[in-house]
């Protein structure tokens, strides 16, 4: 028998490369941008990820006549929705959704809410069978049968795994490499977790995890309806006091309300980032309080729609359409008196109350049976 010309090294080195992971980011905003230049400086740096991390765009045609993809693959740059901060040149924009998903077995979902279901019925079929999912999107689907949390979403239409991250992660200082922190959320699977937080750990980015899906995702959704009406005390000057006062109740509503929906939420997820660290600084700097402040500067004539166009330069609001799918939830079992934030802020949101009922509701508030 001939003696085997195989080379154990070059084996070694074969198998370690077909056993590293891919990773995908599908979406590219803001945040999806941001996401993508932390995963791809770790991918650059740990052995056990492929170093090109692709980024599916959504396609735009520039002012300048350009393709969106075309511009961030030549210039390392999203111009839209991160200018002026250099992408990795490992981060590859691509507007074919299918061609972006299809080697990938990491999947880091980070897309305005509303779009999601859209999106995970293109991709069915289209992954692959061992792939695993990371959601960054805060909101909810809300179903006949209930609130849809959208890792349920991920998981149910894709039969995929799906984490969560969820922080205190303004993405244009994380752009700029301030400190801030991050949550991973995790049903079972620990190991999965821990690889999660590995893709995204920076010295700037601290991440952790819990063994709390739910919980570290409802706070991220949760924590825009309050945001919301941080802005509307500010817009209205009501100062410090009132701001934290309403911080202060809103996350007693969102603590209640993710209890009562998922009676496994752990109380220790509200004091992680994704809970009142995320509160704290969506409420002091967030997308949803700077509209919500222009909103009641405006006394609620001007709609939230046209506020976004001017102020977000394309990117979406979250919080309005949230506290709408609250509202339904609230509505639907018969539990809006007993979270009056909540409720009152879709009531502004849609004109049915004035800016000034964020804190006329106080008055009562204090006789309901909140958690």
């Amino acid at each position: 028998m001939a003696p085997s010309n195989t080379n154990p090294v070059a084996v070694a080195v074969a198998d370690e490369v077909l056993h590293k992971s891919r990773v995908t980011v599908v979406g590219s905003g803001n945040w999806g941008s941001v996401a993508a230049k932390l995963i791809a400086s770790n991918t650059l740096n740990i052995n056990s990820f492929h170093d090109e991390v692709r980024m599916w765009v959504f396609e735009e045609t520039l002012p300048s006549g350009e393709k969106l993809s075309e511009v961030i693959n030549r210039a390392n740059e999203n111009v839209k929705y991160l200018p002026g901060i250099k992408l990795p040149k490992n981060v590859v924009a691509d507007p074919d959704i299918e061609h972006a998903v299809k080697d990938a077995n990491m999947l880091v979902f980070v897309t305005p809410h509303q779009f999601m279901e859209g999106i995970c019925k293109r991709l069915v079929g289209k992954i692959r069978k061992d792939a695993v999912a990371i959601s960054l999107i805060k909101g909810m689907e809300v179903k006949k049968e209930g609130p849809c949390m959208i890792s349920t979403l991920i998981s149910e239409i894709l039969g995929i795994s799906c984490c969560v991250l969820m922080g205190a992660n303004i993405a244009n200082e994380i752009a700029v490499e301030k400190f801030s922190e991050a949550t991973v959320g995790y049903r079972e699977n620990k190991e999965i977790a821990e690889k999660w937080v590995r893709l995204f750990n920076t010295p700037y980015f601290m991440v952790s995890a819990v063994q709390d899906v739910e919980g570290v995702e409802l706070c991220g959704t949760l924590k825009n309806v309050v945001a919301l009406a941080a802005g509307f005390v500010d817009g209205l000057d009501m100062g410090n006091n009132t701001k934290a006062a309403i911080m202060r109740i809103g996350l007693r509503e969102m603590k209640a309300l993710s209890k009562l929906l998922f009676p496994s939420v752990k109380d220790n997820t509200f004091f992680e980032s994704c809970g009142v660290a995320d509160l704290i600084t969506t409420c002091l700097g967030g997308r949803n309080r700077r509209c919500a402040d222009a909103f009641a500067r405006n006394g609620g004539k001007r709609s939230f729609d046209e506020l976004e166009a001017e102020m977000l330069q394309g990117q979406k609001l979250q919080g309005v359409s949230t506290a709408k799918e609250v509202y339904e939830v609230l509505s639907h079992r018969g539990w809006l008196e007993v979270f009056p934030l909540f409720a009152t802020v879709h009531e502004i949101c849609s004109g049915r109350l004035a800016p000034s009922a964020i804190v006329e509701y106080t008055e009562h508030s204090a006789r309901l049976p909140l958690l």
